[in-house]
């Protein structure tokens, strides 16, 4: 019989394999209230396949719902909320891949690398930063994240 003991297992185990390669992997929402809650339909993370991926957070204060008083306060106040969130789900922001940056003013470039310099060691994750013409709530700050789990 061709077909049993350990062939039979290795054709299953394989068949498994296979199976679960074709079942798209189920994504999770992350949400903490250590951090600000979303201010529309969306989840402040998912969490899918080995990421996190980190809906852009503001300088807000989670206690209070206002925003930080300038530049340096809301982009340490976002890379705060940020870290809530990485932790929630069980990592840590500086596992961070990459990050967004968006701001009101590219002026104010130097402002926010002063504050995003004081989260993130050698080697620093991948960033792009730009330039919009607004933002929610008045904010000058918004970043938002990709972080291996």
């Amino acid at each position: 019989m061709e077909n049993s003991g350990p062939q039979l297992r290795g054709r299953i185990r394989a068949a498994r394999v296979t199976l679960a390669a074709m079942i798209p992997r189920m994504a999770t929402t992350v949400n903490t209230p250590d951090a600000p809650a979303a201010i529309g339909p969306y989840s402040q993370a998912v969490r899918h396949d080995g990421l996190l991926w980190c809906s852009g957070q503001l300088g807000l204060d989670p206690a209070t719902g206002e925003l930080r008083a300038g530049t340096v306060a809301q982009t340490e106040q976002a890379l705060r909320n940020l870290d809530c969130i990485c932790r929630e789900a069980g990592t840590a922001l500086t596992k961070a891949l990459r990050l967004t940056v968006y701001v009101v003013d590219l002026g104010e470039f130097a402002a926010v690398n002063t504050a995003y310099q004081g989260f993130f060691e050698t080697p620093f994750p991948a960033r792009a930063t730009v330039q919009v013409a607004a933002l929610p709530k008045g904010g000058r700050v918004e970043i938002d994240a990709v972080v291996a789990l």
